[in-house]
C-alpha cells in the first residue's frame, strides 16, 4: 500500500504532537485520528506526567475519539502514530476497531505491527486493521534517537 498525501499530512500532525511530548519531558509519540476526514483527536504519550503506565497517545488519542464520535467502536477512522504500537495499545486499537493504522518508525523493542509480533493482523483476533508501517519514519526515528541520547546524558 503506497502512503497518500493526507497519509504524510496527518503524520505530520501526529510528529507534532510527538515533538511537544519531548519538550514535555515524554518519551515523543504523537498520534492523531481521523474519521471521515477530519482530525478528531489528538494525543501525545502522557506517562510521566500523568502518572499513568497506560497513558500512551495511541490509548489517549482512542478514548477522546471514542468521546468525539459517541461510539468506542472507531470502524471509520484512521490512527496516526509515530511510533508503532506496543502490545496494550495494538490490543486496543483491535478492541476499538480501528479501520486503519498508519504509523511511522518501526520499534525493534517492542512493536506489535510487524517488528516483535504482530497484535494487529493475528489471524484469531475478531478484528484486523489495514497497517501501513513505516511512512515518514525518519523523523520520528530521530525525534526518538535525541530523546534518548538527551536523558543518557543527564
Amino acid at each position: 500500500m503506497i502512503p497518500s498525501a493526507d497519509d504524510h499530512r496527518y503524520l505530520d500532525a501526529a510528529l507534532a504532537e510527538a515533538e511537544a511530548a519531548a519538550r514535555a519531558g515524554e518519551v515523543p509519540v504523537g498520534a492523531v485520528i481521523v474519521c471521515d476526514g477530519a482530525i478528531v483527536a489528538r494525543a501525545q504519550n502522557r506517562m510521566r506526567r500523568d502518572q499513568d503506565a497506560t497513558a500512551h497517545a495511541e490509548v489517549l488519542a482512542l478514548r477522546a475519539a471514542a468521546r468525539v464520535v459517541g461510539d468506542a467502536r472507531l470502524d471509520r477512522c484512521t490512527l496516526y502514530i509515530t511510533l508503532e504500537p506496543c502490545a496494550m495499545c495494538a490490543g486496543a486499537i483491535v478492541l476499538a476497531r480501528v479501520h486503519r493504522v498508519v504509523f511511522a518508525a518501526w520499534d525493534d523493542k517492542a512493536g506489535m505491527a510487524g517488528s516483535v509480533g504482530d497484535l494487529l493482523r493475528h489471524p484469531r483476533l475478531n478484528h484486523a486493521p489495514q497497517v501501513l508501517g513505516g511512512v515518514d519514519a525518519d523523523a520520528s526515528a530521530a525525534l526518538l534517537r535525541a530523546f534518548f541520547a538527551a536523558q543518557r546524558e543527564r
